[in-house]
């Protein structure tokens, strides 16, 4: 064993009744406390970021195929692409599916409302994952037949119009210089408390958008490419864009929506800002444990120098007392906080208005990366921290620390 390791061995065993011993535990839990924080604002802002993407990308996509042109804000040049390069977009890596969509623009009337809303016809195939998550009453729409009327509509919008499941509603298309009416029937609600969105859409059949600009079952407005990561976006488009026709346009979702993403990655400062301020309140929690134990143990510094042991020894000894204490206050911690997001993931304890938050409850996310890179990042943190007070032992003179003892 050596010299170090037995007398911190010796010293933890000792120093039960001592004066430092209440503020060793005060640093100790200070540094668990300040790694719960660290790693909950983590966990809370990611899932935040992830459930905020999740709903954008649902009602569009990572990355999105169509015409350079367009006639106004919802009506795009219709384009017509070849088997083979969508087969070709589909097979790329990270690529999980590509459905044509069309967008039109309308109003939804009742007796006594009407609504701006955008109809979103996507065709046979789609992936209907998102939707079905958030369906909070009905079915989907079913695309097997063209001609099918049935819609869903959000929650939001059900409400306002009075409206709800096997009721139908009459919605007006401008098409040229002249309106035209259909009437659907709706067969489920939706909900993603994303009020931008839900006050606006509601999602169909395409066969309608087709047949009401005289395209036929060929031309479509674009093709929506979903993917398996959203981390790969960056890669996977520069990849659709050289499997795509150069008169087609390529992007991204963070392209089409650059105001809700830049809000997102604005997050991340406050991310720094938590980890950085708790991550100086877990040093200044150990720096002030170490110096009360030196000056506390001031005679056997100079009783250890007076033996022969060097400085440099002595600081080792002491710094082997605070990976102790740093330690446990990151085992207590990262304990503590994988429990409290486990039980707010599986209970939603904590509740959210959704009105302010387009959620309604806390998101986290739960990843092991995070607890192993903040528990390391904490550690890496106290151990320089401790070498300032450290340095005092060099001052400290064997001759006088033992005449005072």
């Amino acid at each position: 064993m050596k010299f170090e390791r037995l007398i911190a061995g010796r010293f933890l065993q000792r120093d039960k009744d001592s004066f430092s011993r209440p503020l060793v535990n005060i640093a100790i839990y200070t540094i668990a406390l300040g790694v719960v924080v660290m790693i909950m604002a983590v966990c809370i802002l990611r899932g935040f970021q992830q459930q905020i993407t999740d709903k954008v990308v649902g009602f569009g996509s990572h990355i999105t195929i169509r015409s350079y042109g367009w006639v106004n804000d919802y009506d795009e040049i219709p384009v017509r692409i070849d088997g083979g390069t969508l087969s070709a977009v589909a097979s790329l890596p990270g690529v999980s599916h590509v459905q044509p969509y069309a967008y039109k623009g309308g109003m939804l009337k009742t007796d006594e409302q009407i609504q701006g809303v955008i109809y979103k016809g996507l065709g046979v195939g789609y992936d209907s994952t998102f939707f079905a998550k958030h369906l909070v009453r009905g079915r989907l729409f079913g695309t097997r037949d063209s001609a099918s009327n049935e819609v869903v509509v959000s929650q939001r919008m059900a409400n306002l119009l009075s409206l709800d499941t096997g009721m139908k509603a009459r919605c007006y298309f401008w098409v040229g210089n002249n309106y035209r009416a259909r009437v659907f029937r709706i067969v489920g609600l939706y909900n993603t408390d994303l009020s931008e969105f839900d006050e606006h859409y509601i999602i169909g059949p395409l066969g309608q958008v087709q047949r009401l600009n005289g395209w036929g079952d060929s031309l479509v407005a674009g093709y929506e490419v979903l993917l398996d990561d959203f981390e790969q976006l960056e890669p996977t488009l520069a990849a659709v864009k050289g499997a795509t026709p150069p008169d087609l346009s390529v992007t991204s979702i963070r392209e089409e929506q650059p105001s809700m993403f830049a809000w997102l990655d604005l997050l991340n400062s406050n991310i720094v800002l938590i980890l950085t301020i708790m991550a100086l309140v877990c040093a200044v929690s150990v720096i002030s444990a170490l110096l009360i134990m030196i000056f506390e143990k001031t005679s056997m510094i100079g009783v250890l120098k007076t033996l022969g042991a060097t400085t440099a020894t002595i600081r080792r000894v002491f710094l082997r007392k605070a990976l102790v204490i740093v330690g446990r206050g990151i085992l207590i911690g990262n304990a503590l906080a994988l429990l409290l997001c486990e039980l707010q993931s599986q209970f939603h304890l904590v509740r959210l208005d959704s009105e302010s938050y387009s959620m309604n409850f806390v998101p986290v996310d739960i990843n092991i990366v995070y607890f192993v890179v903040i528990s390391l990042a904490t550690l890496v943190v106290c151990l320089l921290a401790m070498l300032l007070p450290s340095t005092y032992i060099a001052h400290i003179d064997p001759a006088r620390s033992i005449r005072v003892e």
